[in-house]
C-alpha cells in the first residue's frame, strides 16, 4: 500500500500531522455525537451543549454523556492514529505491531504488572494529592484543583452504576476505548516518533508518558498517571505489539470500575475504596512493589525487544551501508539475500 505522505517524514512533521488529524477526528466525532443524539435521544443539537454541562437535568443525560465521551476518544484518537498510518502507506498491523503475532501470555503479564502494581501505586496518589505548589504559583495551584474537583465530579457521574447495563457500557466507554484509542496514540505513534527523534527508546518511552499524564490536565494525580505511562511504554517498547500495553491499559480501567461497582452493591469492604486517594497499609504497598518490579523485570526478560525503528539499510559500491556506516567486512547481494562478501584469498 502506497501512501501519499512519507514514511520517512521528519518526526516532529509526523506529530503535526498527527495533531492535525486529531482536531479533524474531533470534528467529526462531534458531527457524529450530534447524529446520534437526534435520532435515538430526540435532543436537538442547540440543545446538545446544555445536556452535555448539565447531564442530571435531562433523563438521556448519562447515556448522552457516555455517548460523547465514547466517540470523542475513539474517533478523535484512535481514528487519527490509524489514519496517519495509512496516509503513510502502513499497514495498521505492520505499524503498530512490528512484532507479531505475540504469545497471549504476554497479554496476561502486562494486566498482571498493572494490577499488581495497584496497591503500591496508593501511595503515590496519596503523596500527589496532597501536594502543595509554591507561593508563586497559587493561582495555578487553585485552577489545578478546580479542573481536578470537575474531573471527579465527571468521573463519579458516569460511574454511577444502577444496573448491569450501565456497568457494560461503562467498561467499553471507561475501559476498552480508551485502552484501545489512547494506546494507539500514545505509544504507538507518539512514542514511536520521539524514539526516531531522539534515537533512545527511553527518551520515547518517558516523553510520550508525560504527555499522556498532561493531557489528562489532572495535575493532582500527575505523578501516578505518569508512572503508569510508562510502565505502558516500556511494555511496548519490550513487546514490539501495541496489544500488549492494550492489554494493561484494561485492566487498570476494569479493575477499578468493576471495585466501583462492588462498592455501589456493598460487596466491597471500605478499606478498598477505589476513590479513596488515601495510601494503603505500608505491608500491602511494598508488597506490591517487589511483586511489580519481579514482573516487570520477567517481560523484559521475556519480551526481549527495545522497539528500536527500522534502519535503512543501502546497497552501495562499499557493501551494505547500516544507518550511515559501513560494516567492518564487505557486504554482496546472493540468491540467499545480502551476505558478507567472501575475504580474498592469499596468492599461492
Amino acid at each position: 500500500m502506497k501512501g501519499f505522505v512519507s514514511s520517512r517524514l521528519h518526526p516532529l512533521l509526523a506529530l503535526l500531522l498527527l495533531v492535525g488529524l486529531m482536531l479533524a477526528a474531533v470534528c467529526l466525532a462531534t458531527f457524529l455525537i450530534a447524529v446520534v443524539a437526534s435520532i435515538f435521544f430526540h435532543i436537538s443539537v442547540f440543545e446538545l451543549g446544555a445536556v452535555t454541562q448539565n447531564p442530571g437535568n435531562n433523563p438521556h443525560g448519562w447515556s448522552v454523556l457516555m455517548l460523547s465521551q465514547g466517540l470523542l476518544l475513539f474517533v478523535g484518537f484512535a481514528g487519527a492514529a490509524l489514519a496517519l498510518a495509512s496516509i503513510q502507506g502502513r499497514s495498521w498491523a505492520s505499524y503498530f505491531a512490528p512484532r507479531r503475532p505475540v504469545p497471549a501470555w504476554w497479554l496476561l503479564l502486562a494486566a498482571a504488572i498493572i494490577v499488581l502494581s495497584l496497591p503500591a501505586m496508593s501511595g503515590l496518589i496519596a503523596w500527589n494529592a496532597n501536594a502543595q505548589f509554591p507561593a508563586f504559583m497559587h493561582e495555578f495551584e487553585v485552577w489545578a484543583r478546580d479542573k481536578e474537583t470537575q474531573a471527579q465530579d465527571l468521573t463519579q457521574y458516569l460511574t454511577q452504576f444502577t444496573s448491569t447495563g450501565r456497568l457494560l457500557v461503562g467498561l467499553l466507554v471507561i475501559a476498552v476505548v480508551p485502552a484501545i484509542s489512547e494506546e494507539l496514540v500514545f505509544r504507538g505513534v507518539v512514542q514511536k516518533q520521539i524514539i526516531r527523534l531522539f534515537g533512545s527508546y527511553h527518551a520515547g518511552v518517558w516523553l510520550s508518558a508525560f504527555l499522556f499524564s498532561a493531557i489528562h490536565m489532572q495535575f493532582f494525580g500527575f505523578v501516578p498517571r505518569l508512572v503508569l505511562g510508562v510502565v505502558l511504554g516500556y511494555l511496548f517498547a519490550w513487546s514490539g505489539n501495541i496489544l500488549v500495553p492494550m492489554a494493561a491499559h484494561f485492566a487498570q480501567n476494569a479493575v477499578q470500575i468493576l471495585l466501583l461497582y462492588a462498592q455501589q452493591r456493598g460487596t466491597l469492604s471500605a478499606t478498598l475504596d477505589p476513590d479513596s486517594t488515601e495510601a494503603l497499609p505500608w505491608p500491602w504497598m511494598l508488597l506490591s512493589a517487589v511483586l511489580t518490579l519481579g514482573l516487570l523485570r520477567l517481560a523484559y526478560q521475556k519480551f526481549g525487544y527495545t522497539g528500536a525503528p527500522v534502519v535503512s539499510h543501502t546497497l552501495t559500491g562499499e557493501g551494505l551501508l547500516v544507518g550511515g556506516s559501513t560494516p567492518p567486512l564487505g557486504h554482496t547481494l546472493t540468491s540467499h539475500g545480502v551476505e558478507p562478501a567472501p575475504r580474498p584469498q592469499a596468492p599461492l
